[in-house]
Formats: C-alpha cells, structure tokens, sequence
C-alpha cells in the first residue's frame, strides 16, 4: 500500500494518489495533472481510477485532463449530473486496487452529490477515509453552497451533513485515518484545524462539530457565523460540473509574449485587465498605471478569483520566467482569458519611456506620528471583519478587502482625504492601494507591515468597535 497526499498551500487543497501492485487512484486531483502521471510513471503504475468528492467549489479539478490522458474513469458518487462522461456510484460499491479496495460511501450536505472513499486493506479492514468536504481537522464542511432557498435551505444541508456524519464516518473505527481535501486557510469551513490529515478517533475527541448532543445543536454550531463563500465558488463548481477547456489550450492562449507596443495597444480596450503579479514588494517600486497588483508571494488564486472578473481579457505583467506558474495558478481557479504577458516584464515598459505609477510607503511609526496632526486623515483597514473586531487603530474604517470590487465601497473615498491603508502584514494592503488607484484615487499611502508593526506602537490609540464609512 502506498498513499500520498500532494498538497497545495495556496490554495489549501490535498489531492491524493493510492497505489497498491502497479494500480493507482487519484483523488481530487489539481487542474495541472502533470504531477500525477509523473508518479504514476516513476513508480511502474496505472492510474486505474480518478475520484472527485463533489463539485469543488474553491477550483477546477483536473479530472477530465487526467481522464483524457489516462483513459481512466471518473467516478463520482450518487446524485451526480455532468456534462461529460463519468461513473456515477451507488452508495457502498466496490472498487478494487490491486490488494486493496475502495468503498464508495454516500455522504450529503456540503453538496448533494459529496461523497468519501473508505480505503480498505488487503484483509478488508478500514484504514482511510478520504472525506473531501464532509470532515475537516477541527471541522466540518459549510451547508451553504448547495442551497436554493426554495427546495433546499441551508438548515436542510445541515441536517444531511449531521446524518452523514452519524451514520457514515463516526462508526468507523478510531484508527482510521482522516483525509479531507482541505487545510488550514480553506474557505470551505469556518475554521480548519492546522494539520492536513486526522484520525477518526481524534476528530470524535477535538472537532467542535461532532461534540453536537443533537442534530438541532449540530446545526445551530455549524452555521453560525458562517462568512459569504467567495465570489468564484459558483464559478468554479459550474465548470466542473459542465466541463472545461483543456490546460494545453488555455497555456497555449496565455503564453503568448507581447512587446510594449502590442500589449499597450490592447490596454487601451477599457474591458482588459493588467494583472501584475510581481511580488508587492516590487509593484510598489513601479507598475503600469491601471494595473491590478496579486502577487504570486500570497494567497494569489483565491484572490485573483475573488477580484478579477472571469469574463474579460487578461493582460500579465509577471517576474520574468513566471509566466507559466501564473497562468497555471489562474487556471486552477478558472480563469481561461488570458491573452498574453508583457515580453521583458515591467523593467522593458520602463525602457520602452511609457507612463509609470507607484505606490507611497511609510513605516508604522511613521503613520504614529502622523495620526494626531493630519486633519484629513482616514485609516482603510483593509483586514477581515473579525480581524477587524480583534483590534484596530481608533477610527479607522474597515472595508475588507474583498468587497472592493463593490464600486460602493469605495464611494465616500476621493483625493481630497489622506488615506492609510494597512492590512495585517502588508500584501492584502497592496492588492487594495492598487485597487484604488484604478477608481482614481491616488492620495494614499501604504503603511508598510500592517497591523503587525502598528500595534507595536505605544502612541497609536487601539479600540474595538466596529467603523464603518458612511
């Protein structure tokens, strides 16, 4: 028996490939599925089958790649309805792998179709489950992605989570290893645990889910504070639902190299975005007016899916020889518009003489000094509400940075105001400072390391209510 989890951090997602006597599994593999034939290769191995947990919603599998390249079958569980060809399960059916098997068990409530795979040995004992969404480390899957508020509420999802749970995963033996397809970071729970795998027994011990004395207070803890799923989940979960354009063709598109002269002739179209993902050390220094700053140092997918709109053109400005991991990361979360990156990155705009911007830094003590005396200024805390409500300079007015793609967010906000962003650590900051410059506003400064270097300033007043503009 061999198992490995492929994770990545980036996007807090596990994939997962089985082997046992020359026969392999993948499971919820990356959209990029090179890495997955490469092991299959290196070890003398088939990959025999490919199976996805449910319709993920945080990026687009790599399952009808795989498949295509393979020829093995995608399987799914019960409830499942695609676009392409796939094996929809029956609930408890067998799958052999080499000595081992793999038994399919039904489990809604993250989404209808959710299902975990039991891994059992060549003596048919239980030694995995590779849970998707259902379980998490310390957590549970959100109920909320699947409702309709009509047929099905979120309270319903709950409910079909809590019988899962109960009849499905917490009778399985305490040795049994815990899989789930995501770590800590995930938007698909409210709070995952810091490892990446588990044990039945532990989870029965530690997760706050499952200390639940009834499916009415399983559903009240599961929900409460509940933030909204990012804007792309439903992107995502669509395409793979519907199916995909292949990674060779969107590669193909967005790997094309434009001089200054052509990418700036299609700047001009209002509809196209520049995406420069530079580490936002550098962006600061100078970037193409207008552009959009993720760098590739953070979490850059889930907050290029949260910002960008998937329905226009992308322009890439990017660390030369980075061309390609950026193009890849978009596309795990969906992005097939790309159209090309700028030949010789920002260094050839420069010399090319054309129009620059940057981005005002000051340090934390700094700002100190500043806060008491400037009349017109206004504090961007651009960190999450409960970040936020946790501690934030007195005064200050916090707009998250992901409802800034809301042209009312950002209403109040003109030139005539001396605006401070911060974040917690300084790369959120950035992405917001070049958000605004984009609306016009360029009266700003960025104070660098964030809420971690400011709160290490005696003079700088601290409060916890909540500010909000007006």
């Amino acid at each position: 028996m061999f198992i490995k989890q492929l994770y990545t951090g980036c996007l807090s997602e596990a994939a997962y490939y089985i082997e046992s006597e020359g026969e392999a599994a993948v499971i919820d593999p990356l959209r990029d599925t090179d890495e997955y034939i490469a092991l299959a290769k290196e070890r003398n191995a088939r990959i025999k089958y490919i199976f996805e947990t449910h319709f993920h919603a945080d990026f687009v599998s790599g399952h009808i790649d795989l498949g295509k390249k393979t020829g093995a079958p995608i399987v799914y569980g019960p409830k499942t309805e695609t676009n392409y060809p796939v094996t929809v399960a029956s609930d408890k059916q067998i799958f052999a792998l080499g000595k081992l098997c793999i038994e399919v068990l039904h489990t809604p409530g993250h989404t209808l179709e959710s299902t975990c795979y039991l891994l059992k040995d060549e003596n048919h004992r239980p030694h995995a489950v590779f849970t998707g969404d259902t379980l998490f480390v310390g957590d549970v899957g959100r109920p909320d992605l699947a409702q309709d508020g009509k047929t099905l509420t979120i309270d319903d999802l709950a409910g079909m989570l809590y019988d899962s749970l109960q009849n499905k995963i917490m009778s399985l033996p305490d040795d049994v290893l815990v899989y789930p397809a995501h770590g800590p970071g995930s938007s698909c729970g409210k709070n995952l645990g810091p490892s990446t795998y588990s044990t039945i027994g532990e989870e029965k011990r530690s997760n706050y889910a499952l200390q639940a004395s009834s499916k009415e207070s399983f559903i009240a803890a599961v929900t409460e504070g509940l933030a909204s799923p990012p804007q792309y989940f439903p992107v995502n979960a669509k395409i793979n639902k519907e199916g995909y354009e292949s990674l060779d063709s969107v590669l193909n598109k967005a790997l094309q190299p434009l001089d200054v002269e052509t990418f700036k002739q299609k700047t001009r179209d209002e509809n196209t975005i520049v995406l420069d993902t530079r580490d936002s050390r550098v962006f600061i220094d100078g970037f193409i007016p207008n552009s959009i700053s993720i760098g590739l140092d953070g979490r850059f997918a889930e907050w290029a899916g949260m910002l960008i709109p998937f329905d226009k053109p992308i322009l890439l400005v990017t660390e030369q020889g980075k061309e390609e991991e950026t193009a890849v990361r978009l596309a795990r979360v969906g992005f097939s518009s790309v159209e090309g990156y700028l030949r010789g990155s920002f260094a050839a705009w420069q010399a090319a003489g054309e129009k620059t911007d940057m981005v005002v830094e000051i340090e934390a003590d700094e700002f100190a000094m500043d806060l008491p005396h400037d009349k017109k200024m206004l504090v961007i805390d651009v960190r999450r509400e409960t970040e936020f409500a946790d501690g934030h300079v007195k005064g200050a007015v916090n707009i998250p940075l992901n409802d800034m793609t809301d042209p009312g967010t950002m209403a109040n906000l003109d030139d005539s105001q001396n605006l401070y962003v911060h974040c917690a650590g300084g790369y959120r900051s950035i992405i917001a400072a070049s958000l605004l410059k984009r609306q016009g506003i360029h009266n700003l400064h960025n104070v660098m390391g964030g809420w971690d270097k400011i709160k290490e300033q005696k003079n700088i007043p601290i409060a916890k209510e909540t500010s909000v503009l007006n």
